[in-house]
Parts: structure tokens; C-alpha cells; sequence
């Protein structure tokens, strides 16, 4: 039986849309706070309309080590120019990209995921080392 894993699509984020850019510095202080981004579209801009759209990205962090992952956050992306009236025509749409703060006293790796309502689930990864 195919596992969740299979389900998810990787590729170069500089030529596919939907794959989850991680900005963050690649080695930092162990126990300091630090800032992660995570966005799609950074080379290639994806859609943001009520049809299609990005619905969440989630970041989670797994110590090298260290069986198990821990989720940072889960962010959900909700309004896509929705309206009585029709799609497109709300004036409201959330963008797919988010900041968060996290701090961790082990390296190891940020794994960001991603669904898009048409194209599916997507992944990227970055590693940290911590001095």
C-alpha cells in the first residue's frame, strides 16, 4: 500500500511554481530565535484566484538524529476573491507566504509543504546547522 509520501511532488523552485521556497540563514545560534520565510512563486508567480490557488503551507523541523519531526506551524490560506457575487470578484485575497520564528539547539533540516486546490501536494526541504 503507497504511503503520504508518494503523494507529493518536488522539484526547482526557480522553474516549478508550486514548490515552497525556504528563506532562512543556513547556520544559527543555538537557542536564538531566527526568522524562516516561506512562499511559493518566487521566480514563477502562481495563481491567486478563487479557481486556483495555494490553501496552506505547513513547516516542520527534524533534528539530526532524531526519529521523529516537529511541526513549526501550519498556515492556511483562505480568501481568494470569494463574493456573493461571484468568484474573483471579493475584495479580498491572502497571499501564499508566510514568516515565522523558531529557535532550535540541534541542526537539521526544515521540511515546507504545500497543497494547491488543482496541482497537489508539494514539498521542499533546507538544511540548518546550528554553532
Amino acid at each position: 500500500m503507497p504511503g503520504v509520501a508518494q503523494l507529493y511532488q518536488s522539484g526547482d523552485w526557480k522553474a516549478e511554481k508550486h514548490v515552497p521556497v525556504i528563506e532562512c540563514p543556513d547556520t544559527v545560534t543555538a537557542g536564538d530565535l531566527f526568522d524562516v520565510k516561506v512562499s511559493l512563486g518566487r521566480e514563477i508567480a502562481h495563481p491567486n484566484t478563487t479557481e486556483h490557488h495555494i490553501r496552506w503551507i505547513q513547516l516542520f523541523f527534524k533534528p539530526d538524529g532524531d526519529k521523529f519531526s516537529y511541526q513549526i506551524g501550519h498556515f492556511e490560506f483562505t480568501a481568494h476573491g470569494e463574493s456573493v457575487q461571484g468568484p474573483n470578484t471579493g475584495p479580498v485575497y491572502t497571499h501564499h507566504s508566510v514568516v515565522t520564528c523558531f529557535k532550535t539547539s540541534k541542526p537539521g533540516t526544515l521540511y515546507a509543504t504545500s497543497y494547491c486546490n488543482i496541482h497537489g501536494f508539494w514539498e521542499s526541504s533546507k538544511n540548518i546547522q546550528v554553532k
